[in-house]
């Protein structure tokens, strides 16, 4: 039986693993291990071609007792993003399933690549506006995706629906997405904006209470990037966002506005002794 990747104590510490090989792979979960990650996040893209197989990944799954999320967002350690179909980009995911992973990310434009970069439906609702990325609201792509994500679930995995709108969103635009992404069934909905302003920082704090309060059927994450984006990294795991990312060892590839894993576990513990 696959781990659960989405019934986890909240918040999860969820180690980044960005690694050419699965050795390498390997070595980085057990030191993030020995860290405090309640769990791992494998960019399955940034392993090299040749080990993207059923075997290997098993055998990165398998080293943990601890579940796994797998993504593929066309990454690599040293070369960075590369075009890649549709069709193979699932493909990968999909063997993780077959490999045993505990679960798959689903970007918000899976199935329509035009909507990865910019917003091509019909302006109709609160969180279309301003050209957001990742946001599909064409009925027969979320169809296409519902089936997908009822094909992994019964394969016995979990699914994460994530969106990187890649811009500001107000805590009503967040919450409308949030809701209008839980029709589709996932365990787990990401969504990652962008705050630039204190003003924008407190509005999003305002909003990881209000997604805790109105998300009932999914386990719920947001944060923010951008100049103000970082505290809300450290903060919206205290408000109830599920998870936050962090890196065990800052190295090539890796996103270093993450949160460095052993200082926020210390963190988050000396917090827990003041509650």
């Amino acid at each position: 039986m696959k781990k659960s990747f989405a019934s986890l104590t909240a918040p999860v510490y969820a180690a980044v693993i960005r690694e050419k090989t699965p050795t390498n792979a390997i070595c980085a979960i057990k030191n993030a291990e020995i860290n405090g990650a309640t769990a791992f996040d494998l960019h399955l893209s940034c392993l090299e071609q040749e080990y993207r197989t059923v075997d290997n990944i098993r055998n990165i799954v398998e080293c943990t007792s601890k579940p796994m999320l797998g993504l593929n967002y066309n990454i690599t350690v040293d070369k960075g993003g590369y075009a890649c179909s549709e069709e193979d980009r699932i493909a990968l995911l999909l063997m993780a399933v077959d490999a045993g992973i505990s679960a798959v990310d689903f970007q918000g434009y899976t199935y329509d690549l035009l909507s990865k970069d910019n917003f091509v439906g019909e302006d109709i609702y609160s969180f279309t506006k301003n050209n957001p990325k990742e946001i599909v609201t064409d009925e027969k792509i979320i169809k296409k995706q519902k089936a997908l994500i009822d094909k992994v679930h019964k394969k016995g995995a979990e699914v994460l629906l994530s969106c990187h709108p890649n811009i500001f969103l107000n805590k009503t635009q967040v919450v409308d997405l949030a809701k209008f992404m839980e029709e589709r069934n996932p365990d787990i909905i990401k969504i990652i904006t962008v705050c630039n302003t204190e003003e924008e920082m407190v509005q999003a704090f305002e909003t990881m209470v209000a997604l805790k309060n109105e998300i009932k059927s999914a386990k719920i994450h947001f944060h923010c990037t951008g100049k103000t984006g970082k505290l809300t990294r450290i903060v919206n795991p205290l408000l109830g966002a599920y998870m936050t990312f962090c890196v065990d060892r800052y190295a090539e590839g890796h996103t270093v506005e993450q949160l460095h894993l052993k200082t926020f576990v210390d963190v988050m513990d000396g917090i827990k002794k003041l509650l």
